[in-house]
């Protein structure tokens, strides 16, 4: 089992690279069972969610050429429709292959997924509008069984709430038809956008009718392409947080600033300046340190993948800051981890008051999901002594070579097996 140690109270500088977008890769990824060309894909981050969904897309019938962070993906001719369990348990991206599977070959059964434990990612935002393109789905002992059942010339189809996976499932299950699919009320984050332009590469008619509309006209095949996944902003932000709660000057390579803004907005708010120049590299200066409110919402709003993180900075904030989660129901398992290293946080359903405190102690402490496992690295960069965090296979799902980055940044920081 490793272990992440790290001893607390060292300034960070430098540099920082960031990765390609892990949730912009794994959707993009389960795109490529739509194609009979080859697609070459790059700047793709070498972390567990990625390598799993590459050995799906393999038992699937693609050949799968992997050399450093490009993958090229080959048709096999195999025509494949099951996703087993044993591949999708630890990712909730898993899904993702249902909707390309259908519009393939008009049958799929495919594992409920796993992944982190920060609260229920119902699927039936997914099949209620696969039902609506006309597919018949159930769920039979852990798998959902989809197949064609009618075949719908045009669907206007309204999201109840605004979801990124079922957005990208819509779009997925939308590219290969004779049929044009509106769907509103959709998601806008960027991977979601970077899965579009992807697609539209490939030859995919995907129009824009307003906001939160788009409207799809099928399209018999699409073209093998090369494309450049888009660099991870959250990863971008937790960087930025691991500057600013160790009072550190930091420079934040390979950003896209627009991707960015509603983080900087918050954490402008709590005092950090920043500077952006013409090769959109970001330097940030941490300044005054103030409590501040957040809310989590869809894009453009504040990304709950940042919430974990942005809770470690306010955690030694003097005063009171408060923190709402309007996206998911658990997504507060990192608290009491928190609390264990000195932290002063209350939780009343889907709200934490945060009351800052001086300092953080150095514990051994349990990440419970991928951004909880971050949130602890951030305060053991900060806390007195040494903190040891346990389960940080959940790191290694979503963060590509962050011990390595920060090392480099002079973290006292070192992984081990124990």
């Amino acid at each position: 089992m490793k272990k992440i140690i790290i001893r607390g109270g060292y300034k960070l500088h430098g540099s920082i690279n960031i990765s390609g977008s892990k949730n912009a890769s794994l959707p993009i990824l389960a795109a490529t069972l739509l194609f009979e060309e080859t697609v070459i894909l790059e700047n793709v981050p070498m972390v567990k969610d990625i390598l799993t969904m590459i050995n799906l897309l393999e038992t699937l019938g693609k050949k799968i050429i992997v050399k450093k962070n490009q993958v090229t993906i080959l048709n096999t001719n195999k025509k494949k429709y099951f996703a087993k369990y044993d591949l999708v348990k630890t990712m909730r991206a898993g899904i993702l292959v249902l909707g390309p599977l259908l519009a393939k070959f008009e049958k799929a059964k495919v594992s409920l997924p796993g992944g982190c434990a920060i609260g229920a990612r119902p699927v039936d935002i997914h099949l209620d509008f696969l039902k609506k393109n006309g597919f018949k789905n159930e769920i039979k002992k852990g798998y959902v069984i989809s197949s064609r059942q009618n075949n719908k010339k045009n669907i206007n189809y309204t999201f109840s709430k605004i979801s990124v996976g079922a957005t990208e499932t819509a779009i997925l299950n939308s590219c290969l038809s004779n049929n044009k699919t509106k769907i509103n009320n959709i998601a806008l984050e960027p991977e979601v956008i970077d899965l579009i332009s992807f697609l539209k590469k490939a030859g995919a008619k995907i129009n824009f009718n307003k906001k939160r509309s788009l409207t799809i006209q099928g399209v018999k095949n699409l073209k093998g392409i090369k494309y450049k996944i888009m660099p991870d902003r959250i990863e971008a932000g937790t960087y930025l947080v691991a500057a600013a709660i160790t009072n550190s000057v930091l420079t934040i390579n390979n950003i896209v600033p627009k991707h960015l803004e509603n983080i900087l907005k918050v954490l402008m708010k709590f005092g950090v300046q920043f500077k952006i120049n013409k090769k959109n590299d970001l330097k940030i200066s941490p300044k005054i340190r103030k409590p501040i409110n957040v809310t989590t919402a869809p894009y453009p709003g504040f990304p709950t993948d940042m919430q974990a993180q942005i809770m470690s900075l306010l955690v030694l904030t003097k005063g009171t800051s408060n923190i709402k989660e309007d996206i998911f129901e658990n997504r507060f398992l990192h608290v009491s981890e928190l609390n264990r290293m000195g932290a002063n946080i209350k939780i009343e359903n889907n709200k934490a008051k945060i009351i800052g405190t001086n300092v953080l102690s150095g514990a051994e402490v349990m990440a419970t999901d991928l951004r909880a496992s971050v949130c602890l690295v951030l305060a053991g960069l900060v806390a007195r002594g040494e903190t040891i965090i346990n389960r940080v296979y959940h790191l290694e799902r979503g963060y590509e070579n962050l011990v390595k980055k920060l090392k480099k940044c002079g973290a006292k920081i070192k992984i081990i097996n124990a």
